[in-house]
């Protein structure tokens, strides 16, 4: 019987990112007799490699910073030795080697569209633009995951409609599921947590496009301006690691808050720490369809996400979460105090978000859709 059809899958590091979360959810989800998978990474980093098939194999290709003319000969011969049927690339850093791989021979060529690259956090850099018209050509399907990534696709870039299947990611919501009775202790966050704490919370990369420092002045608003009984229950978490971390703590600090908040960097026990917060805020400047707001949801969590990008597609404002401007932080101050003093839409509003994640974002529907675009090209 012959082996199922191979993927390659190009990123470009697999590390600790809602992009690569969503690519390893794909591979442990697809029906393993529908296709072999293996992934080739731009640049070393393996943070995820312990969730993977054994049999998944992961390559480097060590790209240079710049533009590394050999990387892509190397591609070239990786795929020569691998043969794939499919090779899938996601976002600005991968999409020039579908050059590699149509040299190579390989017939179906998929590019994913995950978000804005940090420097094009609105897609208007014209540059990258003409990048993609020119390589459009190159590619036989393109793969937006949010409406506002579609809308880009058709209207700046050109792409036939056709050419073009938007999927939404799923979410694992056997592992991401909501808080049963009190809080589970993290061994070392070094908060005290009380049961009527009121405990705010995001995870992701801290750099520019993500914009953590807005949540961190809007909870120091929030907490000048709350109630002196609700000041000491008002505690923030920030997970991630970034140049935006030193800044996050010396503003802390500057407001006597640092014994109120938690900023410990990079972490793994993303589940677990979300059942410890009350409220999921998502500030980021620019944003595809983010695995964090659907972790977050999947936990039963209200979410208070800026009104961009895929953001609106998940949250319905008012009902699951509710929405704010960018880089806004009194408006983001008003939403987590509406929370804040109104247990009963806190509770609601999250139950609905982990319906609204049951009924349309699971990982084996995001899989299914992956899988029809791959048997479509192949057919």
């Amino acid at each position: 019987m012959p082996s199922p059809p191979l993927v390659v899958h190009i990123n470009y590091r697999l590390s600790m990112g809602g992009l690569e979360n969503g690519l390893v959810n794909l591979i442990n989800t697809m029906p393993k007799d529908a296709y072999r998978h293996a992934i080739v990474c731009l640049k070393p980093g393996n943070d995820f490699t312990h969730r993977l098939p054994s049999d998944v194999a992961v390559y480097c290709l060590d790209k240079q910073d710049g533009q590394d003319w050999p990387s892509f000969l190397r591609f070239y011969r990786l795929l020569k030795q691998l043969k794939p049927a499919i090779v899938h690339s996601r976002n600005l850093a991968t999409i020039e080697y579908q050059l590699s791989a149509w040299a190579a021979g390989v017939k179906q060529r998929v590019h994913g569209e995950h978000g804005w690259d940090v420097y094009d956090p609105d897609g208007s850099n014209k540059k990258y633009q003409w990048l993609r018209r020119g390589l459009k050509l190159f590619v036989c399907r393109f793969i937006p995951l949010s409406k506002h990534l579609e809308s880009y696709l058709l209207d700046k870039i050109h792409v036939p409609p056709a050419k073009i299947t938007r999927i939404i990611n799923g979410v694992d919501t056997a592992h991401f599921y909501p808080r049963a009775g009190q809080r589970l202790a993290i061994a070392d966050c070094p908060l005290t947590l009380a049961s009527d704490d009121f405990i705010i919370g995001t995870i992701g990369r801290m750099h520019g496009v993500k914009d953590q420092l807005t949540l961190v002045n809007a909870f120091i608003h929030l907490h000048q301006r709350a109630d002196p009984k609700l000041q000491p229950r008002l505690k923030l978490i920030i997970i991630g690691d970034g140049p935006l971390r030193e800044p996050a703590l010396a503003l802390l600090a500057q407001h006597n808050l640092q014994a109120q908040a938690w900023l410990p960097g990079q972490r793994t026990d993303t589940a677990d720490l979300l059942r410890l917060l009350d409220l999921f805020v998502l500030p980021s400047q620019a944003e595809g369809i983010s695995n964090t707001i659907l972790e977050a949801m999947a936990t039963g969590l209200p979410v208070v996400a800026t009104d961009v990008g895929g953001n609106p597609e998940l949250v319905a404002h008012g009902e699951t979460g509710l929405l704010t401007p960018v880089g806004d932080v009194l408006s983001m101050a008003a939403k987590l105090m509406a929370y804040a003093d109104n247990a009963t839409q806190l509770q609601q509003h999250g139950a609905n978000a982990r319906q609204r994640v049951l009924a349309e974002f699971s990982l084996t529907a995001m899989a299914a859709r992956y899988q029809s675009v791959y048997d479509a090209l192949l057919n």
